[in-house]
């Protein structure tokens, strides 16, 4: 008899759900996040059982979980599954036996769940990303303080001359100590830092894909990594317009009859891409491939516009440039496994060609 699971994930609980393959429910539990409070409900069922759950608040845990106790793990997409945000009644027990019924008809949105090792290398990427935004912090609440006292030095702070620069200036106590405190903050997360960019240089260097992504103008190892870690496989996205929708760097559209209104941008998908890609822009922008468009685009909708239609056509331009490697390395995949003809191998072992 097939069975299966839909789970209403929370922070510190979740609603496990069980039906069979009439859609008789079999059980209908909430139980604190934990790897044994969740196989007392679904522990016993057999090898492959499909379980779904949505994309909420801490996955990862779970996706863990199904994988090595041998479950078929099924990623929801919370904004597509209409069945759940339209219903009557909502609460854990109903949203859970929802997905359950959902998975058991076919009719999951699903998401895509990236390998272990695509979640690692996002997980690392973004950890350095969140380090050097709290440094930016840092550096802007000193600029704050030096700027209450009409203090600005153009050639920077946070070099040798610089340092010495902030210890000579004549500065109340408090101001003094808040600048002190933030410099070795400052010294202190650049520890972890350089030790990050280490490590993102060494896995930029062993993937060929971030060799072919430099190729754009903006983008650096780091940034090659982040889309790489962001976007996964490049083979789910049949073409540059799909990757961009998924992105959220596409606009809106609300239609009706014959009118159609377009809007901004969907910002839905991964927001770490949309910022690598604004941030490649702001370079991409400058470069003669994209400087006539970055103009164009300026002059009519400003330049915030303009900067993230840049943005997307970076991201075009990276789909076809991974698409195009991955189908020369398949190719040469191909090639290279593909067995000698007859004829060579039988030279080779030395007897008679056939014919």
């Amino acid at each position: 008899m097939s069975v299966y699971v839909g789970i209403d994930v929370h922070r510190k609980r979740s609603q496990v759900a069980v039906i069979d393959q009439d859609g008789e429910v079999l059980a209908n539990r909430n139980v604190p996040n934990g790897v044994e409070t969740i196989l007392g409900v679904i522990g016993g069922l057999p090898p492959g059982t499909p379980a779904a759950f949505e994309a909420a608040f801490g996955w990862g845990w779970l996706v863990e979980l199904l994988e090595d106790y041998g479950f078929d793990p099924h990623l929801v997409h919370p904004l597509q599954c209409k069945a759940i945000a339209s219903a009557r009644l909502k609460n854990d027990k109903v949203d859970a036996a929802i997905l359950a019924q959902l998975l058991r008809a076919d009719l999951l949105p699903e998401a895509w769940i990236a390998p272990p090792a695509v979640r690692q290398l996002r997980a690392l990427l973004r950890h350095r990303a969140q380090l050097v935004r709290l440094r930016t912090l840092l550096r802007n609440r000193i600029h704050a303080v030096l700027a209450d006292h009409g203090h600005d030095r153009p050639a920077g702070c946070w070099s040798g001359p610089g340092r010495g620069w902030l210890a000579s200036l004549p500065l109340p106590a408090v101001s003094r100590e808040v600048i002190e405190d933030d410099l070795a903050l400052i010294d202190a997360l650049q520890v972890p830092i350089d030790r990050l960019d280490i490590e993102v240089r060494q896995r930029a260097r062993s993937d060929p894909r971030v060799k072919v992504l430099t190729q754009l103008p903006g983008v650096g190892h780091f940034t090659a990594l982040v889309i790489l870690a962001e976007v996964g496989d490049i083979t789910r996205f049949g073409s540059a317009r799909k990757l961009a929708s998924w992105a959220g760097l596409t606009p809106t559209v609300r239609g009706s009859d014959r009118t159609v209104r377009h809007g901004h941008i969907s910002k839905q998908g991964s927001a770490w891409l949309r910022w690598i890609l604004c941030e490649a822009a702001q370079t991409a922008k400058r470069h003669p491939d994209y400087a006539a468009s970055y103009a164009a685009i300026a002059r009519r909708r400003g330049k915030k516009i303009a900067t993230t239609a840049i943005a997307r056509k970076l991201l075009a331009r990276a789909w076809h440039l991974l698409t195009d490697a991955e189908r020369t390395a398949g190719l040469h995949a191909t090639t290279t496994s593909a067995p000698p003809p007859r004829d060579a191998v039988n030279d080779r072992e030395g007897s008679p060609s056939p014919g």
